[in-house]
């Protein structure tokens, strides 16, 4: 995983929903994200991709 990686706290501000919400698109594999220990780490491409309805491809 390459470039800037985002909190789950983070992406919920971009997008303007909850945790709650960025964790169920975690676990239905709608947003790709890495498990760093207990918390999950998802890379800006990645919601980027998600914003635009592409699949996310790591590099």
């Amino acid at each position: 995983m390459q470039g800037e990686v985002l909190t789950v706290a983070e992406v919920a501000k971009l997008l303007r929903v909850s945790r709650k919400t960025v964790e169920k698109l975690i676990y239905a594999k709608k947003l790709h994200a890495v498990k760093v220990g207990r918390v999950w780490r998802i890379p800006r491409a990645a919601v980027e991709a998600f914003l635009e309805g592409k699949e996310y491809r790591e590099p």
